[in-house]
């Protein structure tokens, strides 16, 4: 058995590293897509299932016929969730001949990206950089995920009008954007609901290993619940900390817990019950959903999260917007940037991760889907 797991490790690990590489090059008539994501390092479970997904959805639309007729090649980059390795990224693709870009993949490399993308005007599309400045920078810049204040208000709410506690704990990033801005929102929606947030506790970069001073705050205030806005990593380490102390409230994540079950090592028992809201399930049961999970395990031996859905999504939403524009890959970068970013407020998308539409902002409109972990697998809520 064990070497089995070996064995089937290997062959996902020698599929994904050929698919870093940009796909073959076509004749001068294609369209150029790049990514930009962490594919090493702590984060590079997002960047990873990000590349690997849109490099499934490239492939089936040039094997269906392309973009208006238009072969696709694409180039993937890693920036190691690095704001400067990504802007090194962007401008490698930049060279390559990039004219549309998936990414960058989390919050801070996005901004930093942006900035880039916005002066030059090229278009831009983020799968997952949920910060409100990954696309303020410009008139360029899309999302396919949900804001931070939509992640803090929705769940907010939905705590609320589910009655699942009637007093709430908080325990967040204040050194990252991305968990800083969940938790100003969630705070502000709070005041709304018909639950008492009791206490707010916080950590940073630089003291996110030891957790116990945080935790015995929450468990003193007797916290039912406790929201945790932030990344998997540090979420491995807050669960095997509360549990060795005896604490057991009900945990409320964000779409940055995702991947919480992929962590090696993560005794995964001790997420049963997390719950979060996020834009896709494995779980669902449209064909579309369950043709794209089949997909992404028989190559690389994994449920996809919802990183991989997002992107997914991003590389048809680009086929749809540049269809819709009319743009041809023959036209420079800004040109085409100026015909897509007016048609992402004519097109209606859908796709596994919801019906979609965008406002001139670049924001999306879309529900969440909330799921909470039961027997190791992410299951649908109500």
């Amino acid at each position: 058995m064990k070497m089995k797991r070996v064995l089937s490790l290997s062959v996902a690990a020698a599929v994904a590293a050929a698919m870093i590489a940009p796909t073959a090059v076509f004749a001068d008539d294609t369209f150029k897509i790049g990514m930009i994501g962490p594919l090493t390092g702590a984060a590079a479970i997002y960047g990873s299932a990000v590349r690997d997904a849109a490099q499934i959805a490239v492939d089936e639309i040039n094997e269906a016929g392309g973009i208006a007729g238009f072969q696709v090649e694409y180039n993937a980059q890693d920036d190691e969730h690095d704001a400067e390795k990504s802007v090194n990224a962007y401008n490698t693709l930049k060279d390559w001949g990039m004219q549309a870009l998936l990414g960058s993949v989390t919050s801070a490399p996005c901004i930093a990206v942006e900035a880039e993308a916005a002066n030059d005007n090229m278009y831009l599309l983020t799968p997952s950089g949920t910060a409100v400045d990954c696309i303020t920078a410009g008139d360029n810049a899309f999302r396919v995920c949900f804001s931070d204040p939509a992640q803090g208000t929705e769940a907010a709410r939905y705590i609320g009008s589910h009655n699942l506690a009637e007093t709430v704990g908080v325990l967040y990033d204040s050194s990252d954007v991305y968990s800083s801005g969940i938790y100003a929102t969630f705070r502000a929606e709070a005041e709304n609901q018909p639950f008492e947030i009791v206490a707010e506790t916080a950590f940073t970069a630089d003291s996110k290993t030891d957790f116990s001073a945080q935790l015995q705050t929450l468990k003193d205030a007797g916290c039912e619940l406790v929201f945790i806005p932030f990344y998997y990593n540090e979420a491995t380490i807050v669960l095997k900390q509360a549990a060795d102390m005896g604490f057991e409230p009900q945990w409320f994540g964000v779409d940055g817990m995702d991947g919480i079950l992929s962590v090696e090592g993560f005794d995964t028992s001790l997420a049963e019950g997390l719950m979060l809201l996020t834009p896709f399930s494995a779980t669902a049961e449209d064909e579309a959903t369950q043709a794209f999970v089949a997909k992404y395990q028989e190559l690389f031996g994994d449920i996809p999260n919802q990183f991989a859905a997002d992107a997914y999504d991003g590389i048809y939403i680009i086929k749809a917007a540049i269809e819709q524009s009319g743009v041809t890959p023959d036209m420079d970068f800004s040109e085409i940037c100026d015909g897509m970013k007016a048609a992402m407020t004519e097109i209606s998308f859908s796709g596994i991760t919801g019906d979609i539409t965008w406002t001139a902002d670049g924001e999306p409109t879309k529900e969440p889907i909330a799921v909470v972990i039961n027997n190791g697998v992410y299951e649908i809520m109500d």
